[in-house]
């Protein structure tokens, strides 16, 4: 496995300001603000940003796990929200991925996300198809 970090540049990632902090076969760590690209209009953080970073987790997770010629692509992505982080000056909430299911055609991850505290905030289940590259 590659010891880099995954370049958000130019993504999704990128603009809701995610940042890996450690990647190790099978275990993902990274970072979101709680801030205006990320919340709802009622100051807390918006659930489909907890599923775009468990998303993104997920996918570079597997990764490094595919050959040269193949990539992962997300086909199901299930999550329970079951707390809530409000919009403050350095609030974050961390995503903790790991890897439950290494197959030749899927990989299933289990994102938990939590807040600075180290409380559950939101815990994903997502399964990412190995296909072969086409472009």
């Amino acid at each position: 496995m590659a010891n880099s970090l995954p370049d958000l540049r130019d993504s999704m990632g990128e603009h809701i300001g995610i940042k890996f902090i450690s990647m190790e076969e099978g275990k993902v760590v990274a970072t979101m603000p709680v801030d205006h690209r990320t919340s709802q209009p009622f100051g807390i953080l918006n659930g489909g940003a907890s599923l775009a970073l468990a998303e993104i987790v997920a996918g570079h997770g597997s990764v490094p796990l595919c050959a040269p010629n193949e990539m992962p692509c997300g086909i199901q992505v299930s999550a329970n929200h079951v707390g809530m982080v409000r919009v403050e000056e350095g609030a974050s909430v961390t995503a903790t991925g790991t890897l439950i299911h290494r197959g030749r055609t899927t990989h299933i991850w289990n994102v938990d996300i939590t807040n600075k505290e180290g409380k559950l905030i939101s815990t994903a289940r997502i399964t990412n198809q190995i296909v072969k590259k086409r472009i």
